[in-house]
């Protein structure tokens, strides 16, 4: 029993320093996710221009923020096509953190749009949000039942759905979500049929897609049902997205943790001196192409992003954003998202990832693989679900440094628990010599 507890107490040993040094770490990685601002700053929107001709699209996002890629995906593929009014609408006129301290301004409140419908929206995006199922997120959910009321089509994007379950609007349907936490959706919501291995669920009134980029999938199926095939093709090949398909959503292998997802813990847990990225916010920009800065670093968990700029900017559809500094000091790197030029800032060269063609995700990840490492480029597209066998990730395999931090706090903890032993044993000795 001696030599039985000894190993208990030396295992306990081995994590007790890494467990109380990661876990401080790992909470501000991912409360830092969708942390808003503290200064106030709240500049009106853009003006908005409505065509009474079209149909209405309009992207919700609560005051708690949104995941940036689920808000700012469909806004661009709905805004592309020129087919739909599109608007972003929030329960109250402020800026909201998306995902890795993008703030976005939104067009309109619950009230401005009805003022300007006169009813229900014919489609509203459901991206993730930080607060389901507390207090917080209610506005949204009775907004949500009110258009779904009135006939809207709901679209939710990734965790989304988790946000329409908890309004019961779910209920007795056919629904899919992120891999991460379907399960416990499943646990959860269990009046709701989940769907795993495909891109996106049509449930009539109702369109659910899996991870982050699947909604861009699932935005596409709304293109096809309201403007047709042409349409969401063609807005397909102006985002340069490879995986639109005509004939329904294409089936995707359902992701599982596996033990390469041990690098995020690594990241977050003891990667003490993550970058500071600025991500320089320039008028035009694609949303895409903000999204694809904002959350692949964001999603990584290895780096920190901050908007940069003099002021508030419109992007390329007209969306207000708010940076968070107009400054360079404490940052590691600049990157303008975009292809317009920038002057350096604080000694700083702009970095311009969207000057190489294609997908705008695509060249962000082969930079996140070349200053992190492979693993955690990996990582990230998996989160994303955004297939990378055809896309070359070159740099380091794995995140060693924060590997031998882990090893080495271990080392120290039984190193610790050791000398305990020998303490015990020598004053056990002391006392028996006398």
């Amino acid at each position: 029993m001696r030599a039985v507890l000894r190993v208990v107490v030396l295992v306990l040993a081995a994590l007790v320093l890494p467990a109380a040094l990661g876990t401080p770490a790992v909470i501000g990685a991912l409360t830092s996710l969708n942390a808003p601002r503290t200064d106030g700053v709240s500049p009106p929107p853009a003006p908005v221009e409505h065509d009474p001709s079209k149909p209405t699209a309009v992207v919700v996002v609560g005051d708690e923020g949104a995941v940036v890629s689920d808000t700012l995906a469909p806004y661009e593929i709905l805004a592309t096509t020129g087919a739909f009014n599109v608007y972003t609408v929030a329960p109250a006129m402020h800026p909201v953190p998306l995902t890795g301290g993008l703030d976005l301004v939104p067009d309109l409140t619950f009230a401005g749009l009805d003022e300007v419908l006169g009813g229900s929206a014919d489609v509203v995006v459901v991206p993730a949000m930080p607060d389901v199922g507390r207090p917080t997120i209610e506005p949204v959910t009775d907004w949500l039942a009110a258009q779904a009321a009135g006939g809207a089509l709901l679209l939710s994007v990734c965790n989304g759905s988790g946000v329409l379950a908890s309004a019961g609007l779910l209920d007795g349907r056919t629904a899919t979500a992120h891999w991460l936490r379907i399960d416990e959706f499943e646990r959860a919501y269990g009046a709701v049929d989940w769907v795993r291995g495909t891109r996106y669920v049509d449930d009539g009134d109702v369109v659910s897609t899996a991870g982050i980029l699947s909604g861009i999938d699932g935005t596409l199926r709304v293109v096809e049902r309201l403007a047709g095939a042409d349409a969401a093709a063609e807005a397909a090949r102006e985002i340069a997205w490879p995986f639109y398909h005509r004939d329904g959503a294409a089936r995707l292998e359902q992701a599982q943790l596996a033990p390469s997802d041990a690098v995020v813990a690594f990241n977050t847990a003891f990667n003490w001196g993550r970058p500071n990225i600025g991500v320089q916010l320039t008028d035009g920009v694609g949303e895409l192409e903000l999204a694809s800065v904002f959350d692949t670093y964001g999603q990584s968990l290895a780096v920190r992003t901050v908007a940069v700029g003099d002021g508030a900017v419109q992007s390329r559809h007209g969306l207000t954003f708010v940076p968070r500094t107009d400054t360079g000091a404490g940052l590691d790197r600049l990157i303008v998202p975009g292809t317009a030029e920038h002057e350096p800032v604080h000694g700083m060269e702009p970095e311009y990832p969207h000057r190489t063609a294609g997908f705008a995700f695509d060249s962000v990840l082969q930079d996140l693989a070349r200053t992190t490492d492979v693993a955690t480029a990996e990582w990230t597209a998996k989160v994303l679900e955004y297939p990378v066998d055809d896309l070359a990730l070159e740099g380091p395999s794995w995140p060693w440094a924060e590997t031998f931090r882990l090893l080495l706090l271990a080392a120290v903890g039984v190193l610790l628990a050791l000398g305990a032993f020998a303490l015990v044993r020598a004053r056990r000795r002391g006392r028996s010599g006398t």
